[in-house]
């Protein structure tokens, strides 16, 4: 019996131990196929990836927009319904803003926008572009213009800085019955001239601004002057073209006045009245590559009205043209003012058919029987240079008046060449107590200069500026 058991057991024992090899072989049998791979070959198990929350999506930021159209604040711009409350409100809008380099309002093209008289008041919290590209036009005449505005100035810009007014539109001030009053010069009955107020507006004033900027406008038939400056610093005028009948009164295209640091380049002007028109407190002007005329020339004054002072200083006219206008450059003063002009350049200027090229007039009345006065605006250091072209050979090509009692010194001539537009008949220069010399051969030849410095000149401070 003992003998079955331990065969049992060593019967059993063997089975088990089969089993367990069998088992082995099976497992090293199944992964057999990576035996001779490469480890770098052999891959990990992926492992997984990892969780993150998803993103949020960024939240974009809206930018207030620096355009304030016009059209957004309510105007129509049909040409007839009165567009200033909208014109205004876009206005306030434009000058509060504060969020970028700058605001602009616009003026959108395509539409025509008719607006009362205004007054646009600074100081803004940015630079402000007064951006015309449609039209902005003024009331018809008179009758159209509200009665409790002011008659003798349409828009207004005060106290500014920083400031552009430019676009490829049109500033149409609708002066044509402005001028047709009997008021007006030769309106009257029978071509006479009728007592009255004959107040009409400026079309554009800038007002005690600083660094103003008018760039690529047409400003169109003004009531009176279409741009004044007043007591500005810092003035950029470029490619304007402003433009009025040459029977339209008063019509200056650009008339500065106590302004300094002004640069008028690269635009035409024709009006009734002077291209451009310097007054008394004006210093620092350049003038280049303009186009004048008809009109009555470039003029510094009319200075020293009602025996007042004025001081004008450094101004410069260079590559220009004036054709078929009553003058060329010109210096008018009346009598009995004081102060004076000095430094005065005019450079290179073509002129076509001007009536007085060249002239200084120190005997200027508006009005019949000036009297005669002791005192005057002191005109000194006037340069005239490669001056060429033809004038109306009724009249002097130069004319020097100056005052009996303030001659005028240091006038200098070089490279003039002026002849009649008509005929052979050359005129001689004029010349009243003025001093200078040729400094070329001039035609026609200038032989009516005094030379020298005057002993008045000499013992007296005349300049007082």
């Amino acid at each position: 019996m003992k003998n079955i058991s331990l065969l049992s057991f060593l019967f059993s024992f063997c089975f088990f131990v089969s089993l367990f090899v069998v088992s082995v072989q099976g497992r090293v049998h199944k992964h057999k196929p990576n035996r001779h791979r490469p480890i770098s070959q052999i891959s990990a198990p992926p492992l997984p990836s990892p969780s993150f929350p998803p993103e949020s999506s960024p939240i974009p930021i809206i930018k207030p927009s620096n355009v304030f159209n016009v059209r957004s604040y309510g105007a129509v711009g049909d040409g007839l319904t009165d567009e200033t409350a909208a014109i205004k409100s876009a206005w306030e809008s434009a000058c509060q803003f504060d969020s970028g380099p700058s605001a602009t309002l616009l003026i959108p093209q395509g539409f025509s926008f008719m607006m009362q008289s205004a007054i646009f008041n600074g100081p803004c919290q940015n630079k402000v572009v007064f951006q015309v590209d449609g039209i902005l036009m003024a009331p018809d005449g008179p009758e159209s213009w509200l009665h409790s505005n002011s008659k003798i100035q349409w828009l207004v810009f005060y106290r500014m800085t920083g400031f552009t007014i430019q676009g490829s539109g049109v500033i149409d001030g609708r002066g044509q019955k402005w001028w047709d009053l009997p008021c007006k010069p030769h309106k009257g009955i029978n071509g006479t001239t009728l007592p009255g107020p004959c107040d009409s507006p400026i079309a554009l004033r800038i007002f005690m601004c600083t660094d103003v900027a008018i760039k690529g406008l047409k400003i169109l038939n003004s009531p009176q002057f279409n741009v004044k400056f007043d007591n500005c610093h810092g003035v950029h005028i470029d490619s304007l073209k402003i433009t009025a009948p040459g029977r339209s009164p008063n019509t200056d295209g650009i008339h500065i006045s106590t302004t300094d640091n002004v640069e008028i380049y690269n635009s035409v002007v024709a009006t009734g009245d002077d291209c451009v028109s310097i007054s008394t407190g004006c210093h620092n002007v350049d003038i280049r590559n303009i186009t004048c005329g008809p009109s009555h020339g470039i003029s510094i004054g009319s200075l020293g009205n009602h025996n007042s002072r004025a001081c004008v200083s450094n101004i410069s006219v260079t590559d220009s043209v004036i054709k078929y206008s009553d003058n060329g450059v010109r210096i008018k003063t009346y009598q009995g003012g004081f102060g004076s002009v000095s430094g005065i350049t005019f450079n290179n200027i073509h002129m076509d058919t001007v009536r007085n090229p060249l002239i200084i007039d120190q005997y200027y009345c508006e009005a019949h029987g000036c009297s005669n006065q002791s005192s005057a605006v002191f005109v000194s250091d006037v340069s005239y240079t490669n001056i060429k072209g033809t004038y109306d050979y009724r009249f002097p090509p130069m004319h020097f008046g100056c005052s009996d009692s303030v001659p005028c010194t240091n006038i200098t001539l070089s490279e003039i060449e002026l002849l009649p537009s008509e005929g052979e008949f050359v005129r001689d220069p004029f010349c009243w107590n003025a001093y200078g010399a040729s400094q070329t051969l001039t035609i026609p030849p200038v032989s009516c200069l005094q030379e020298g410095v005057p002993r008045s000149i000499l013992e007296n401070d005349l300049g007082q500026c």
